[in-house]
C-alpha cells in the first residue's frame, strides 16, 4: 500500500460513525475534533438525506463539504448545494414497479420529502432519527418521479433482497447506482450518485489528491470509495467482502471504531 500522507478523511455515518441505535460515541467525537484541530479536514458521506447528515456534522463541529444520498447531493453546512443528481424518470418508474411486491416497503426521497408505502415498517423509527425527516404515507409516487434523489427497497428477507438487487441492477444498467446501504436497504440513486464519485468530487474541490484521502465505511455502498482512496478502512463488523476490499480493519461501530481507525491508521500518516 502506498504511504502517502493523509490530508483528508471522508467518513460514512450509519454502521461507521454511529452505533446500531444511532447514538454517536463520545470517543468518535473527540477523535474527529482532534483530527480537525491538527489541520486535517473531515467530511461525511452517507446514504442519508442532507438533514440527516447535517445533524451529525453539527455534533462533530464540521463545517465543510458533505455528501448525502451516497454522494448524489453535495452541500455545505447550512444547506448550500454544490451538486445534486436525480434518478431518471423512466428508471424510477421501473424500480417502483419492481419494489411493489409482498414484504417490501418502498421509500422515496424527493425534493426534501420522505415518502413511504408503509409508515408502520419496523425500520421507520430508526430512519426518522437517521434522516432528520418524518415520513409521509402515499399509495401513488407518480407525482414525484421527476424529482427522485433516492429510492429504497426495505426488506428483511435476505434471499429476497438478493434477488431484488440482481434484478434492479439489470433493469437500471447505467441509468442508476444500485447498492445496499444496510443488509435490509437497497438504494437506487442517480448514476453519478455513488460514494466513489462523491469522494472524488470532495477531494477535487478541496485540492487533495486521492492518494492522500482516507475513507472509512462498513457496507457494499462504500466499496466504490474504497477503490478511489489512498487509505480505505473497514469497520470490524463489516461483511468479509467489505473487509477484504479495505487496506485496514478497525474496531466495530459499537466499539468506537472510527476513533480506533484514526488513532491506529490515520494519525501515523498525517
Amino acid at each position: 500500500m502506498p504511504d502517502h500522507p493523509i490530508r483528508l478523511l471522508v467518513c460514512d455515518i450509519d454502521g461507521t460513525l454511529v452505533r446500531h441505535d444511532k447514538s454517536l460515541p463520545d470517543e468518535n467525537v473527540a477523535a474527529v475534533r482532534d483530527l480537525v484541530a491538527r489541520g486535517i479536514p473531515v467530511s461525511l458521506i452517507s446514504a442519508r438525506p442532507p438533514a440527516g447528515v447535517e445533524g451529525i456534522a453539527h455534533r462533530l463541529g464540521l463545517k465543510g463539504l458533505m455528501g448525502a444520498f451516497n454522494g448524489g447531493t453535495l452541500f455545505e453546512r447550512g444547506g448550500r448545494e454544490v451538486a445534486s443528481y436525480k434518478v431518471p424518470h423512466a428508471t424510477a418508474q421501473g424500480l417502483l414497479d419492481l419494489f411493489t411486491q409482498p414484504r417490501v416497503t418502498t421509500w422515496m426521497f424527493a425534493a426534501g420529502f420522505w415518502l413511504t408505502s408503509d409508515p408502520e415498517n419496523p425500520h421507520t423509527p430508526r430512519e426518522v432519527v437517521s434522516s432528520g425527516l418524518q415520513p409521509s404515507a402515499t399509495r401513488d409516487f407518480t407525482p414525484w418521479l421527476g424529482k427522485v434523489e433516492k429510492l429504497v427497497a426495505v426488506c428483511d428477507d435476505d434471499p429476497a433482497m438478493d434477488r431484488i438487487e440482481a434484478t434492479a441492477r439489470d433493469m437500471a444498467g447505467v441509468t442508476a447506482t444500485v447498492s445496499r446501504s444496510q443488509d435490509y436497504y437497497l438504494d437506487a440513486t442517480a448514476p453519478q450518485a455513488n460514494k466513489g464519485e462523491g469522494v472524488s468530487h470532495i477531494a477535487r474541490l478541496l485540492g487533495v489528491p486521492l492518494e492522500s484521502v482516507a475513507v472509512i465505511g462498513d457496507q457494499a455502498n462504500d466499496l466504490s470509495m474504497f477503490r478511489r482512496a489512498g487509505l480505505a478502512i473497514a469497520m470490524g463488523q463489516a461483511r468479509p467482502a467489505v473487509q477484504d476490499a479495505a487496506h485496514e480493519v478497525a474496531a466495530s461501530n459499537e466499539d468506537a471504531g472510527v476513533a480506533d481507525a484514526i488513532a491506529r491508521f490515520i494519525l501515523p500518516r498525517i
